[in-house]
């Protein structure tokens, strides 16, 4: 008859992981929030496209959008091996929902770089072309403004049903981390419906408070991960028969 032992898996491969994928975490709030600073002008003047522009500053705002977007996605890489023993098919829909928000701050972030470029190309057009220059540049802002929307704005309510019920289910962080998140994101989702029908704008005290639970969530995430990195779980210990050999270490 054969007999099993629980064994834990070497604490290396994984603290290496936490500490990559909580460095992420913080690198996505380092690099959007001084964004929507340095895109400031393009968002909030209806003129820009045929002004003297900052056009330096915009566009350093569209690379820390694009650094961010590919730390959304790599938040989710990084994850992926650990998350994806509690529940293989939550923690590919975690990976989907990030790379969903990445793409879609990516088409934001080139809709700008369009408004920078028809301002340097057509510059000192004559003055029949500036209302349809003015128009042109107004839709990118537009198509920008539902980005944030469709983005940053409903991904991370998703992100957070879905990687704080696999947090919160293994215990790789204190729960009251994960809790954060799975109160939040009810609370983001109704924010995101009530603005994409009209009934609040995209930026308000409403939308503000909706965002924060969930904000709070990944903030703490990522400063846990980094600093302590997971916890001992279920999910990260191996059962093998008494006897053999020492397992192999899992990709992590």
């Amino acid at each position: 008859m054969t007999t099993t032992a629980t064994r834990r898996i070497p604490l290396a491969a994984g603290r290496k992981t936490a500490l990559v994928a909580g460095i992420l975490y913080l690198l996505t709030f380092a690099s959007s929030i001084p964004a929507l600073v340095l895109l400031g002008p393009v968002l909030d003047e209806p003129e820009y496209i045929i002004g003297s522009g900052a056009d330096n500053q915009v566009l350093v705002g569209c690379l820390l959008d694009v650094v961010n977007a590919l730390a959304c996605i790599g938040t989710a890489v990084a994850l992926f091996p650990v998350v994806k023993r509690q529940n293989e098919a939550l923690a590919l829909g975690f990976v989907a929902s990030r790379v969903y928000e990445g793409l879609v701050i990516m088409v934001g972030v080139v809709s700008i770089m369009a408004v920078v470029t028809l301002r340097q190309d057509l510059a000192g057009a004559s003055s029949t072309d500036t209302a349809s220059l003015v128009a042109a540049g107004r839709s990118l802002v537009a198509v920008r403004d539902w980005t944030f929307l469709l983005g940053p704005g409903l991904a991370p309510a998703i992100n957070a049903l879905l990687l704080g019920t696999l947090m919160y289910q293994s215990r790789l962080v204190p729960r009251a981390i994960p809790l954060m998140g799975l109160i939040g994101a009810p609370l983001l989702l109704a924010s995101f419906l009530a603005t994409m029908f009209g009934r609040t704008d995209q930026v308000s005290a409403w939308s503000l408070l909706a965002t924060l639970p969930v904000a709070a969530w990944e903030f703490s995430l990522g400063v846990w991960l980094v600093a302590k990195g997971f916890k001992p779980s279920p999910i990260t210990m191996t059962t093998v028969p008494a006897g053999a050999g020492r397992p192999p270490l899992p990709v992590a």
